[in-house]
Formats: structure tokens, C-alpha cells, sequence
């Protein structure tokens, strides 16, 4: 099962030429760009490991470059994503966030339906690993 989560999920993984120039994207739009990791993908898990701090008045994404692959090698496989955050108004909104990295076989969730009091129904998620 391939996680969904963020910009561009829908579409194949991108290299790292694609990375670079969203980098850039972001470089010029004088967002700061931050790296998360994480081993669980839960879609409810929206606290990721932090790598570092996030990166403020970079200029260039060889920076950014040089972190993700740190990171990549230091947490193979585990799920990498690069958020981009706007702080022009005085606070910090994520403008756009991907992931960069997954392991080379992702968990599968599994979804269990429960028939309860009258005609209601709870779901719950198992991760198989």
C-alpha cells in the first residue's frame, strides 16, 4: 500500500532533481524548509521527528540536499517529508509539505468495521508490518 500524504503523493516518487527544484520553488518564495521522519505513517500521526532545525535565510538547495541525504542515511526506512513554512505574516503557515523518502516496502493499515448498538458502525486501524 502506498501512503498518501501531502503534495504530489498521488504521483510517483520524486528524484532528487524533481526535490531540488521544488526546493528552489520554495527557496524563492522565502520559505524556510524543515525535515520530519517518521516510522509511523498513521494518517492521524501528524507529529513527525524533527531533523534539525528548520532551515531559515537558506539561500540554496544544495543545504537542504545535504540534510536529506544525512537523514536518509541515518533513517533508511523510514518516511521522510520536507515541509516548506511561510512566516511573512508573523506566523507559521505550512505552504506545502512531501515526502522524499520511503522505506522500500511500506505497512499496510488495515481497516476493521464493528457493528455496535443499533445501526452504528466504529472503525479502527491496525498497522501490519
Amino acid at each position: 500500500m502506498r501512503i498518501t500524504q501531502g503534495c504530489f503523493s498521488f504521483l510517483p516518487d520524486l528524484t532528487d532533481e524533481q526535490i531540488v527544484a521544488q526546493v528552489d520553488y520554495c527557496l524563492g518564495n522565502d520559505w524556510a524548509i524543515g525535515i520530519e521522519f517518521t516510522y509511523d505513517p498513521h494518517p492521524r500521526n501528524t507529529y513527525w521527528e524533527m531533523w534539525g532545525n528548520p532551515m531559515f535565510d537558506l539561500k540554496d538547495a544544495a543545504g537542504v540536499m545535504m540534510e536529506l541525504k544525512e537523514c536518509r542515511k541515518a533513517h533508511p526506512e523510514a518516511y521522510i517529508r520536507l515541509n516548506a513554512f511561510d512566516s511573512t505574516r508573523g506566523f507559521e503557515t505550512v505552504r506545502m509539505s512531501f515526502i522524499a523518502n520511503r522505506p522500500k516496502e511500506e505497512p499496510r493499515l488495515r481497516m476493521t468495521r464493528t457493528d455496535v448498538r443499533g445501526r452504528s458502525q466504529h472503525y479502527s486501524w491496525t498497522l501490519d508490518a
